[in-house]
């Protein structure tokens, strides 16, 4: 059968379709047209590929100069940190090792591209004084150094495995919780409602010390707390050495107490033992003896109205319960990236430890403010002590080895800040990891003569105090910033993948379980931990062996930011017309004097603030940034990449490029 003399072909359009007939010469002339066409539209799409290359490089290119742009700034008008000048220690053997790290960097490239080799290179083959150098070197190090650092990773791994279980178990202890719902509950009719006499006297504390922009919204918070009047006593305990922001707080309590609010101002002249002196002046007044509980708030905390009716009852029907902590909650954890890990943080520790603690062993570290003590627990366990700086966990201690027992309340959040600056992160982790030390020294003969069982010391000794406060900053500093690069340059210890990418990244996951909202900030997590190791670490070895500024006591800057409905509450006690009420009520002084005390207020000049540099960051950073090009060599991957990621987030921390950024 003869082929067709034609063929009808079927063109689409964007307007519809089309139909062409085309003979059969001509249809070999349509399939030559189209192959002829195909290259240029496949060199219209190389080009279009390319041109999106350029326009990515070209960005990354910007993007890496904008970053060298600023990055130079911010070593020229940055300060070196108080902190970084005073500890020397550390920051002289980072250095030390960052120095070597270079050298040997050098000889290793010289060596890679020179092939030289000790499994390959017979001692006849050696040429000059350098390669035999670097042969004699590659066998003291097989023999001798390697060992070592073997021996120190491997119990480094076994600290990062124990506490990495203990981790787990907690976790584990926590989803049975949510599982079965357990949780401390309360009787909804422990006190009549219509019989004020049937209510215990509470006394509440806000100790503060120079704190400006939180002072206010703090004593409002507290001052509305749904409580009979005349079985309420709130005392604002203030250590500020500014006679202005006294002035301003003595008004602030006048103004409650003509609301009808039983408040009372206090204010030591000798600021001695900061927190706890002035916790400790404020119980030694004598109408003290008349309350039965004692509430404690920080100056930026802000408890809802019900906080106290949602705590004190869980003292009833049970003698041996001292304290009652409730869990905290943040108006600024989304400000900036350093906010949300630290939220990550904190979420972990009330979710997970505290409340597995409180629950399984009823015991955990009182966290300083929002919770209530029963005064008795308070007095029999020696009271408010000025030894160290962690005064909070010292109280706790104390009163578990006296057999008081305490309940954490997870559904009852109080409303405080986080620090939005790592300058004041830091220094405040810097006091939380070093007074632990100083009171495990000071505790161990306590804890060893108390008369609790068995259990209970393990559980102190080697969990509360040695696992969770010494092991953890210890390994986590000397596994990830020191070891991890050395085995870069003694390959014959390298660290295995499961210790530095699946077992962290596991535990980081279990970490971020309790804020769910912030697993796209896992990876940025994980490195920061790490980074903040060399902080936490510096401050564990101060406050064991009673270092640098083990004893500094430095008030964590607020901000004084406050939640939406806070602001609309507070809007019209914050306005104009409130200020001059104030001037008209104050006895003491009259209406001019305070109004030019206010005025004075509002134009006291600010000393201008400066992000800082951190030295023991920047030199982490650049050893770490060392071992990756060392790595990069040996073609190591997972390893190459966790260094340089790692090295690049200690440059941003010690070049203070995370969280309050100060133009």
């Amino acid at each position: 059968m003869a082929p067709p003399s034609s063929v009808v072909v079927t063109i689409e359009k964007p307007n519809g379709f089309s139909l062409v007939e085309i003979n059969g010469s001509e249809s070999s002339l349509l399939l030559e047209k189209q192959k002829q066409v195909s290259p240029k539209q496949f060199t219209w799409f190389l080009l279009l590929k390319a041109h999106r290359v350029v326009a990515c490089i070209s960005w990354l290119a910007m993007a890496f100069k904008t970053m060298l742009s600023s990055v130079k700034k911010r070593i020229s008008v940055s300060d070196v940190s108080e902190e970084e000048a005073k500890s020397k220690r550390l920051y002289r053997f980072i250095k030390a090792f960052l120095v070597i790290s270079i050298v040997a960097l050098v000889i290793e490239i010289v060596a890679h591209f020179k092939k030289w080799n000790l499994n390959l290179i017979q001692p006849w083959e050696v040429q000059g004084l350098v390669q035999w150098s670097y042969m004699a070197w590659l066998s003291f190090r097989v023999d001798y150094i390697a060992p070592v650092v073997l021996t120190m990773s491997k119990f480094c791994t076994v600290l990062f495995l124990i506490q990495s279980l203990d981790r787990l178990v907690l976790c584990l202890g926590c989803f049975w919780i949510k599982y079965k719902k357990l949780k401390p509950r309360i009787d909804e009719e422990a006190y009549d409602i219509e019989d004020p006499s049937s209510f215990p006297m509470v006394l509440v504390q806000i100790p503060m010390c120079n704190e400006r922009e939180v002072y206010a919204q703090s004593i409002a918070a507290v001052c509305q707390l749904d409580w009979p009047k005349d079985r309420i006593l709130i005392q604002v305990l203030d250590d500020s050495d500014d006679g202005n922001l006294q002035s301003l707080i003595k008004d602030e309590v006048s103004l409650w107490r003509e609301k009808g609010v039983n408040i009372i101002y206090r204010h030591r002249l000798i600021r001695t033992g900061y927190k706890a002196g002035n916790l400790k002046s404020a119980m030694s007044c004598e109408y003290v003896k008349d309350y039965e509980f004692v509430a404690i708030f920080d100056a930026d905390f802000q408890p809802n109205p019900d906080f106290l009716k949602q705590t004190v009852p869980h003292f009833k029907g049970d003698p041996q319960l001292g304290l009652v902590q409730a869990r905290w909650s943040f108006v600024n954890k989304d400000e900036n990236l350093l906010t949300r890990l630290q939220n990550v943080n904190l979420c972990f520790h009330f979710e997970v430890e505290q409340q597995v603690n409180g629950y399984f062993i009823n015991f955990f570290g009182f966290n300083g403010t929002a919770g209530v003590w029963r005064i008795k627990a308070l007095e029999e366990s020696g009271g408010w002590l000025e030894r160290t700086t962690v005064e909070d966990m010292d109280i706790a201690v104390r009163a578990h080895l006296n057999g008081w027992k305490f309940i954490f309340v997870n559904d009852v959040k109080v409303l405080c800040e986080l620090p939005e600056s790592y300058e004041a992160y830091k220094k405040q982790q810097h006091r939380w990891h070093s007074g632990p030390m100083q009171l495990f020294r000071l505790c161990l003969p306590a804890i060893i003569s108390s008369k609790i069982s068995i259990l209970k010391k393990a559980n102190l000794i080697f969990l509360f105090f040695l696992l969770r406060k010494l092991i953890l900053p210890f390994y986590s500093f000397t596994l990830f910033c020191i070891i991890l690069p050395l085995t870069m340059f003694i390959p014959e210890a390298e660290l295995p993948l499961w210790v530095i990418c699946y077992i962290p990244i596991f535990m980081s996951f279990l970490n971020i379980l309790p804020a769910p909202k912030s697993f796209p900030f896992l990876v940025p997590y994980l490195l920061f931990e790490n980074t903040m190791s060399v902080t936490k670490f510096n401050a564990m070895i101060s406050g064991l062996f009673q270092l640098g500024s083990a004893y500094e006591w430095v008030v964590t800057k607020k901000t004084g930011r406050s939640s939406e409905s806070d602001l609309l509450a507070l809007a019209e006690r914050e306005s104009k017309s409130s200020n001059e009420e104030k001037i008209h009520r104050r006895h003491s002084e009259s209406g001019l004097e305070m109004l030019e005390k206010l005025k004075q207020q509002e134009v006291t000049p600010v000393k201008k603030k400066k992000n800082k540099l951190y030295r023991k960051e920047l030199a982490l950073a650049f050893l770490l940034l060392t071992a990756a090009a060392r790595s990069l060599l040996s073609a190591h991957g997972v390893h190459f990449y966790f260094l340089l990621f790692q090295g690049l987030t200690f440059l941003a921390v010690g070049l203070d490029l995370i969280g309050e950024q100060i133009s």
